[in-house]
């Protein structure tokens, strides 16, 4: 019984060593992204490329109200025929609006990734590097992680090493 005692000792001993052994670091992504300058470009062309897009849905649903009214207006003097072509007009506008709406999400997202592409990649080095040069075996997100001690927030070092004050 106590050769199994002084096994387990033994055992819970060397665990703590090899855990001990392990250096750890955390890093706030969301701050180190929102303090790079290339982020924010990168934010900046993406706020214009989406006014440019909601200037168009804007003239598309102007154009959709306009016709409408017009119809709601004008409807009972029109033939059948002439209700009905306008009728087709109105629902082709409103299909087109709809698709439009879905190609811009679309066109968004591909130039956000597009845009932030480059700036994760130099962030993800300048971490990768600094676990590198700082023997860190491990580099957590900070957004996750509920303690930390502050001695092993890596982002003072990640900023140096992009420049950033």
């Amino acid at each position: 019984m106590k050769k199994i005692v002084f096994l387990i000792a033994i055992g819970i001993t060397l665990g703590c060593y090899a855990n001990a052994q392990k250096k750890m670091g955390y890093i706030n992504s969301q701050e180190l992204l929102e303090l790079m300058p290339e982020a924010r470009a990168a934010d900046s062309n993406l706020q214009k490329y989406v006014a440019s897009i909601e200037a168009q849905m804007k003239e598309m649903a102007t154009e959709l109200q306009n016709k409408y009214r017009e119809y709601e207006e004008k409807v009972k003097t029109w033939t059948d025929a002439v209700k009905e072509q306008k009728d087709k007009d109105l629902t082709t506008l409103q299909q087109n609006a709809q698709q439009f709406q879905q190609a811009a999400d679309e066109k968004i997202q591909r130039k956000r990734s597009d845009l932030f592409q480059p700036v994760l990649e130099k962030a993800r080095k300048a971490i990768t590097e600094v676990g590198a040069e700082g023997g860190y075996d491990y580099i957590l997100d900070g957004t996750a992680i509920l303690y930390a001690k502050e001695s092993e927030n890596i982002l003072p070092l990640v900023k140096a090493k992009l420049g950033i004050k």
